[in-house]
Formats: structure tokens, sequence, C-alpha cells
């Protein structure tokens, strides 16, 4: 089965975070009933997968501002039927950014997602409300980058993560600082 892979990776995630066993089995659930999770063309909704990325001293999260959505968000994407959501997160955070080189964390050749978000994307032009089973990833970027905004992207900036919320209120992105914060604590000034 071609969804084996997200499955087991939000069993895996289920495992080491018990307490998101309500949206670990919602995404599960879509992805069974939904062969065609992978692809926008399922209308109901389908797969994303997003990064959460730390400067590489870990003082600072990169944000976008988001063209359709007119907010700060982190970057992510669409799979378009790549069925391996850390390839997704990955793929989106260098196509927005303009970066090339991150690491995940924790490092190691299987990371588990940092967090798992179901919402809804309001309709836009032809694009029918729909949903967005997100998959999202901690990335560490590397020094001696420069950022280049995508044509998705009002803006790209770095955010201090000691002020985050000072700047965004949003529960989900919150959430994900909340969590990097137990991987990748701020460092000490």
């Amino acid at each position: 089965m071609h969804r084996r892979l997200l499955l087991d990776l939000l069993e895996r995630h289920l495992g080491a975070r018990p307490g998101d066993r309500a949206v670990a089995m919602r995404v599960s659930a879509f992805v069974q009933a939904h062969p065609d999770c992978f692809l926008r063309s399922c209308a109901e909704g389908h797969i994303t997968g997003s990064a959460w990325i730390l400067s590489a001293d870990h003082r600072h999260v990169l944000l976008t501002h988001h063209r359709k959505l007119d907010r700060w968000l982190q970057l992510g994407g669409h799979s378009d039927g790549q069925r391996d959501p850390r390839r997704v997160a990955l793929r989106e955070a260098q196509e927005e950014s303009g970066l090339a080189r991150f690491r995940f964390l924790p490092e190691g050749s299987d990371p588990l997602p940092l967090d798992l978000d179901v919402h809804p994307i309001p309709a836009f032009g032809d694009e029918p409300p729909h949903l967005h089973l997100d998959v999202r990833f901690l990335l560490v970027a590397e020094t001696g980058q420069a950022l280049r905004a995508s044509a998705e992207s009002n803006a790209l900036r770095w955010f201090e993560r000691a002020r985050l919320a000072e700047f965004v209120d949003e529960e989900s992105l919150l959430r994900l600082e909340r969590r990097a914060r137990e991987i990748a604590p701020l460092p000490v000034p």
C-alpha cells in the first residue's frame, strides 16, 4: 500500500506523543479512506508537509507571510504525489525560503513529526474549501545562506523565538514553538 510509510510514521508519532491521539487517528482515518490523499485533486482535503525552521544558533524561527492566507505561517505545502511527508517538508522549506541546506531535529535517519495539524483552507479562486492534514517537522537551517522568498510569500522573516508570542497568536504556531523548545531549548543569552 502506497500509504503505508505515512501510516507507520503516524503510529510511531503516536507512540512518542500519546496526547496527539485524536489528531493522529483523524489523519490516519483520512489516509486510509482516500487513496489519493497525496494529491491536490483529493477534493475533501490532502496531506501536506511543513517545517518549523530554526536558525543555526536556535535563537530564531523562520516564518513566511503567506500571500493567499495573508498571515505569518511556517513554511510548507502540498505533497503533490510525494508519499514521504519528510521529503515534502524539506522540499517546501527549500522552495519557499531559497535556502538549500537543512538538518532534521532530533537528528537521525528517520525523524518523527514535531506536530500534526488538521486545518480548513478557505475557498480561493476555483479551489473549493478543503482540509490540509499537515505533518510538521523540525528543521535547522545551516549558516551562510541567503533567504529568497517564493511567489507564494509576501515576505520571509526570522523571528526571535523568545519573543514569538508578541508577533503571532495562532495556537498551532505557538504549539510548534513549545514543542520545538522540548527538543531545541532557547539558548541562554
